[in-house]
């Protein structure tokens, strides 16, 4: 995953998907990283990544676009 960023983390995997699907709606391409442990599926995080070039454009987008 060289040259992808993270911009958002959350404990919930429903806030990773909408934000991953309003950076896809502009037309950036986004992925969400599973970092939760595996067997209780309590400690950890949903990671969203975008490329390099494209996370200052992602990271104005959740700050003005999203609110939970």
């Amino acid at each position: 995953m060289e040259n992808w960023n993270k911009v958002f983390e959350t404990p919930m995997q429903v806030r990773a998907e909408i934000v991953k699907g309003i950076l896809e709606e502009h037309e950036i391409q986004a992925v969400i990283l599973n970092k939760k442990e595996t067997v209780y599926q309590i400690f950890g995080n949903y990671e969203v990544h975008v490329q390099h070039e494209n996370m200052v454009e992602a990271n104005n987008l959740i700050q003005n676009e999203i609110t939970f």
